[in-house]
């Protein structure tokens, strides 16, 4: 493991760390847990200390509350270690897109003091790679005044924007604990559906962003008679491997990185970091391009899915909160609902169960008081839930109340037709 070059405890290393500063914790499953413990460890000797970071797996013990005289949290996107705190008040959330995070950390308006990052060993020339994390900590790691790696040998080492020489840190500790995997769980029957109905939208040739989760891996499993699909997304997961491998997913009608699959980060199972792993067909970028609408629009056909927690009848999605309660963030939803938008022949698609776990329908009246709209009805083109596809482009508000009545649950299009007749008088249900 590059034996030249000096390692140390994560305990020594953490002493780097000093009072008042602005700490950047390396994004999903490459947060590095080892060096995150024993920063917390350090709370007795330190004060004034934020912690900024988007999405990360694991513990986040610095948000517990016998820490709160050391550590406040900035989260640049609200994931489930840290959304008690945000939603109790403890730490905070800032509301940005994807794209414009490195742009945080570069134009100095956040200035990062210390990076604590995850890398694969250095290869025979020195460079580590950030893995299956690019995304803003790439940014981060450029723009810290000092840095700490955790080298581990179960990151893969990931072609792209993500590799930088071993010298660029000021401590380097060993780990070979395994990285954060996460199963996705085999569609049921409505996201099956939906996938299905997702697939009917999308077009050979198509070039494809998705999340993650039950939806999107869906609708991978129904493009499998498609021909010459394209990648270029700020994330993907297993769904994707069994598509290439069968030569559905090629990228050779792509316009930007052909042939190859475009990505700022990954997270899956061990299939997935084994996939990427040295892997020539990934470029793994800087979140700042790969979600900048103008390079998403330059590919033909881009195809956004993404999920939302409600959709009112006249379109206004809300994607990162329940009501109030802040659940998730705002993500790269925008920067690609906007960029395919622009795509030739670009579809962006909202796809989303016509009901909670609860049975409350999904396609709402009014949105919750307090609910965030990530995506505005003027930018929202296509909803689908398990009823159907409703096209809302073009359409005034009376036609998109129709459409999206038509793919609720039919338990609550009485209900929601008698909302619109109220808020729209002449509405014909």
């Amino acid at each position: 493991m590059g034996s030249h070059f000096n390692y140390t405890t994560a305990e020594e290393a953490v002493t780097l760390i000093n009072s008042g500063d602005r700490v950047f914790v390396h994004s999903v499953a490459a947060a590095p847990q080892t060096l995150v413990n024993a920063m917390t460890e350090r709370a007795p000797e330190l004060e004034d200390i934020e912690v900024i970071h988007l999405h990360t797996e694991g513990d986040a013990p610095y948000v517990r509350p016998e820490y709160s005289d050391t550590f406040s949290t900035n989260a640049l996107f609200v994931g489930a270690n840290v959304r008690k705190a945000v939603n109790e008040g403890s730490a905070d959330y800032l509301p940005i897109f994807l794209s414009e995070v490195p742009g945080l950390f570069r134009r100095d308006i956040l200035p990062i003091d210390m990076a604590l990052v995850q890398v694969s060993p250095p290869d025979r020339h020195g460079y580590c790679s950030l893995g299956v994390s690019v995304d803003a900590s790439r940014a981060a790691l450029q723009c810290a005044r000092k840095a700490i790696a955790l080298v581990n040998p179960n990151m893969p080492r990931t072609h792209g924007d993500g590799i930088f020489h071993a010298s660029r840190f000021n401590a380097l500790v060993k780990t070979d604990e395994p990285l954060h995997e996460l199963t996705i769980p085999v569609p049921n029957e409505v996201e099956q559906q939906i996938g299905n109905n997702c697939a009917e939208l999308v077009e050979d040739g198509a070039t494809l962003q998705m999340g993650i989760g039950a939806i999107p891996n869906a609708v991978l499993k129904s493009l499998e008679n498609h021909r010459d699909l394209g990648i270029h997304t700020e994330m993907f997961s297993d769904g994707v491997i069994d598509l290439v491998e069968k030569g559905v997913i090629n990228g050779k009608k792509k316009a930007k990185h052909p042939e190859k699959i475009v990505a700022s980060f990954v997270m899956g199972s061990r299939r997935l970091y084994d996939f990427v792993d040295d892997n020539p067909m990934l470029a793994m970028l800087d979140v700042a391009y790969v979600n900048d609408t103008a390079v998403i629009r330059e590919n033909p056909k881009v195809t956004a899915i993404n999920s939302a927690v409600e959709v009112d009848i006249t379109g206004q999605v809300c994607a990162d909160s329940i009501g109030t309660y802040h659940y998730s963030g705002v993500g790269g939803q925008m920067d690609f609902i906007r960029g395919a938008s622009l795509s030739e022949g670009g579809k962006p698609i909202i796809a989303l169960p016509s009901t909670t776990s609860r049975g409350e329908s999904k396609i709402v009246s009014q949105l919750k008081p307090g609910a965030g709209v990530v995506t505005t009805r003027a930018h929202v083109h296509f909803v689908v839930t398990e009823y159907g596809i409703a096209n809302l482009y073009g359409k005034n508000l009376h036609q998109r109340a129709q459409a999206l009545i038509r793919i609720a649950h039919p338990d609550h299009r009485e209900e929601l037709s008698k909302a619109a007749r109220e808020r729209f008088n002449q509405f014909e249900g």
